[in-house]
C-alpha cells in the first residue's frame, strides 16, 4: 500500500493511539457499545484534488474492476477495509449492472472468508453509507468492511433466541417488494425508517462465502433492483445506509441466516428523516410512513 495520503495526512501513530481509545467500549449505565476514534476528526470531509479511488489515484494506482484495501482512517482498531465497487467515479450500486454487482458480492465473500480466518476476528460486518447525507466522504462508489474482535450487540440480538427468526417469519404479501426464486426483498412490518428494506436468501444460508454461484447472481440482481426502487420513489439518489449480517466467524451458530438491511434516509423527495430526542431517549422509533404503503410505492417504482 502506498505511503501517499488518502484524504490528507493521517495522524502520527502516537497521536492516533492516544486519541483512539481502547477499541469497543461499553457505557456502564446504558450498556451502549461505543468506538472512540478521535483521530477521525482530522479526516477531511471534502476534496479538491484527484479522486484517490479512481484508477491511477492514490489508492488505486492500477486498473481494477473491484478492489479492497486497508482504510487509512479506520474507526475500528482491528481490520478496517474500503471496497471499491467500480472504476467509474459516478454512480452507485443501483447504477451497476447485475454482472458488476456480482463482482462486488464475490469480493465481499472473499474478504469475509479471508478476514474470518484471522485469530483476532470474531465478526465481519460489510456496510455502506450511500451519499453525503449518509456520511460518505468520497463520492466514488464504495463501501467498507469492519472485522470486529467480538460480535457486536446488534447482530448478536438477532441470534440470541437460538432459532432462525427469518425462517420463522411469515412476510405478508403487502410487504414484499420484489423477489427471485432464491432471494426476496421486503419492508419489515415494524420498520423504523420510512423506506427500510430487508433482503435475504429464501434458503437458510449462514454467510456470504456459503452462497452458491446462482444465489450470488440473484443477490446481485435483488440488491441492485431494490436500491433502484429507492431512487425511483424519490426521483433521484436516495441517501441510504446498508449493512450485511451474517454468521460470526467463531463458534457454532446454526440460527445465523445471511441478510441485508437497507435504510432510506428520506421520507419524501429531499426531506430527511431525523431521529429525534424522544426516539433516542426511549429507544422507540417513530416511522412517518406506513410500512405497507412504503412497500406498495417500491413495488410500483
Amino acid at each position: 500500500m502506498t505511503d501517499a495520503p488518502l484524504l490528507g495526512n493521517p495522524p502520527r501513530a502516537a497521536d492516533r493511539r492516544a486519541r483512539a481509545g481502547d477499541g469497543v467500549l461499553r457505557d456502564p449505565l446504558t450498556g451502549q457499545q461505543v468506538l472512540i476514534a478521535g483521530h477521525r476528526q482530522d479526516r477531511p470531509q471534502t476534496r479538491t484534488g484527484p479522486c484517490p479511488f479512481c484508477p491511477g489515484g492514490t489508492e488505486a494506482p492500477d486498473p481494477y474492476d473491484v478492489k479492497a484495501f486497508p482504510n487509512r482512517w479506520p474507526a475500528l482498531p482491528g481490520a478496517s477495509e474500503v471496497v471499491l465497487y467500480t472504476p467509474r467515479h459516478t454512480g452507485s450500486l443501483a447504477r451497476l449492472s447485475q454482472q458488476e454487482v456480482r463482482k462486488v458480492v464475490d469480493l465481499w465473500a472473499e474478504r469475509t472468508a479471508e478476514l474470518g480466518r484471522r485469530a483476532d476476528t470474531g465478526y465481519v460486518l460489510v456496510f455502506e453509507n450511500r451519499g453525503g447525507e449518509a456520511g460518505a466522504s468520497v463520492d466514488h462508489p464504495h463501501g467498507q468492511i469492519f472485522a470486529f474482535p467480538e460480535p457486536p450487540d446488534v447482530p448478536m440480538r438477532e441470534l440470541r433466541s437460538g432459532t432462525c427468526a427469518l425462517c420463522a417469519e411469515s412476510v405478508a404479501d403487502d410487504l414484499v417488494v420484489l423477489g427471485t426464486r432464491g432471494w426476496r426483498a421486503w419492508v419489515p412490518r415494524a420498520a423504523g425508517w420510512p423506506y427500510e428494506l430487508r433482503l435475504a436468501p429464501r434458503a437458510h444460508v449462514p454467510d456470504l462465502p456459503s452462497l452458491s454461484s446462482e444465489s450470488r447472481d440473484e443477490m446481485a440482481w435483488t440488491l441492485g433492483e431494490a436500491l433502484r426502487r429507492l431512487d425511483r420513489v424519490v426521483g433521484g439518489t436516495m441517501p441510504s445506509m446498508m449493512w450485511i449480517h451474517q454468521r460470526p466467524t467463531r463458534g457454532h451458530w446454526p440460527q445465523a441466516h445471511l441478510h441485508v438491511h437497507v435504510t432510506g434516509l428520506w421520507h419524501a423527495p429531499g426531506r430527511r428523516r431525523h431521529v429525534a430526542a424522544g426516539e433516542h431517549g426511549s429507544g422507540v422509533m417513530v416511522n412517518p410512513v406506513v410500512p405497507a404503503v412504503a412497500a406498495g410505492r417500491l413495488r410500483e417504482a
